[in-house]
């Protein structure tokens, strides 16, 4: 990664890690939320080999709107015109119901830019892995509907890069496998 490049994806996980910086992941032994924001970037860089600036700033910012007092215009300046508009096609309005919030990630998923669905195939991929790998409070069945949401917001936007397709299908394998063996757990 170019040292200018590196310097400003540091400056947008410096930026993130302290407006999120009394957040916790819900549950999942009360991680710090910037856990999550790196792991998002990291695997665009890593499994799908994703070396575009606002791509990355995006991703390590994804988050800061809904959940933080961080403006568009502020993500602006600081970060550049792209960055803070894919960040914006990627904020849910968190004043309706969550159940109205993931019906509109469906309803809009075809609208999003090339960039911003990379960034929400990637994100979608971590949460399921989180969702099912740490102890989380949830029921199964919404366990269940998060992945059921997740692989419909995906087929909408799938095809901007393969690595990251192939990576969302081979999360949906493990979760699928992962939900058989609670659900059998919880029988017993």
């Amino acid at each position: 990664m170019p040292n200018d490049l590196l310097a400003k994806v540091m400056d947008a996980a410096v930026y993130a890690a302290l407006k999120h910086q009394y957040q916790r992941r819900a549950g999942y032994d009360r991680l710090p939320y910037m856990n999550h924001l790196l792991k998002v970037a990291n695997a665009l860089i890593q499994i799908g080999k994703e070396r575009d600036e606002a791509l990355l700033l995006a991703a390590i910012l994804h988050d800061v709107l809904e959940d933080t007092d961080a403006t568009h215009e502020e993500l602006a300046l600081r970060f550049g015109q792209e960055a803070a508009d894919i960040v914006l096609e990627l904020t849910d309005d968190m004043s309706i119901p969550y159940m109205e919030r993931k019906w509109l990630q469906v309803e809009k998923a075809g609208q999003l830019s090339e960039k911003a669905r990379k960034v929400r195939i990637v994100d979608k991929a971590t949460n399921i892995r989180d969702i099912l790998s740490y102890p989380l409070d949830w029921p199964l069945e919404k366990k269940k509907n998060y992945l059921d949401n997740s692989m419909q917001v995906v087929s909408r936007i799938r095809g901007g890069n393969s690595q990251l397709d192939a990576w969302f299908d081979e999360t949906v394998q493990w979760a699928k496998q992962r939900l058989e063996e609670m659900e059998k757990s919880a029988k017993e």
